[in-house]
């Protein structure tokens, strides 16, 4: 929010995307330790995902999600917001940004990229993907009214009760954003502060190309964590850590 006059400066307000068949629920274990440090945290769930599964529709496409993180970003008056995005909320986080720094300069502070895609300008979700890996993910949507199943979370490195969790919690993540490409400016998108967190064990294999990428890409710091897919889940303690570092040294750069 807005801070009122006489106020101490506040630390930057967080925005947690998550990723395809999840929901605001996957951040649980990360948002309190995030405010007892000082951010105000909010967690959007998309379109068609978590407990707004029921307003999934064939016709939601990327630009909707956008609008989600934008509107919340709108509705909670935050200003210099730090956008962290995970999995495919990478698509929507840099889309987000690009539409706020577009309305207003100073919008947005930095982006975080967990274990997630980091698209250049008028690429797709899936445009990285292997043809083997974008046919069999077409074919299950199209088997399944126009929404991608969601996959074991083994495939993620959890096990377990973390499994569980996510077996329950998971639901089809609507198809539409996988085909749609991003415009955005990509030297506004350059000039921020960005990172990357890098899941290595085991490293998801449709985020190989975006590793790659932010290594070669001038102005990524990259951060490497010894778990898996969902480090929310299965690491939150150490990505929280990372997350306020990170958080750290963009508001200091920021203020240069």
């Amino acid at each position: 929010m807005r801070q009122p006059p006489g106020e101490a400066p506040r630390l930057t307000p967080i925005v947690l995307i998550h990723g395809a068949w999840g929901g605001a629920w996957i951040w649980r274990r990360v948002l309190a330790p995030l405010r007892a440090a000082g951010h105000e945290v909010h967690a959007v769930t998309l379109t068609g995902d978590g407990e707004r599964a029921h307003l999934r529709r064939r016709e939601i496409r990327l630009a909707d999600h956008v609008a989600d993180v934008v509107a919340l970003v709108a509705a909670e008056e935050l200003e210099g917001v730090l956008l962290v995005g995970h999995s495919y909320g990478g698509m929507v986080a840099t889309g987000a940004a690009d539409r706020l720094l577009e309305r207003r300069a100073g919008a947005v502070q930095g982006l975080i990229y967990v274990d997630a895609m980091v698209p250049l300008p008028g690429e797709g979700w899936g445009q990285k993907h292997g043809p083997e890996i974008v046919a069999a993910r077409t074919a299950a949507a199209q088997a399944n009214d126009g929404a991608l199943p969601a996959p074991d979370p083994a495939d993620f490195g959890l096990a377990g009760a973390d499994r569980d969790w996510l077996l329950r919690r998971q639901v089809p993540h609507p198809f539409g954003p996988y085909r749609d490409p991003l415009a955005f400016d990509g030297a506004r998108w350059a000039a921020l502060p960005r990172a990357f967190i890098d899941c290595v064990a085991p490293a998801y294999p449709t985020i190989a190309a975006m590793r790659e990428r932010v290594r070669a890409l001038p102005g990524f710091e990259v951060v490497t964590m010894a778990t898996g897919h969902c480090p929310m889940v299965s690491s939150p303690q150490e990505l929280v850590r990372h997350l306020l570092a990170l958080a750290q040294r963009m508001a200091s750069i920021s203020r240069a």
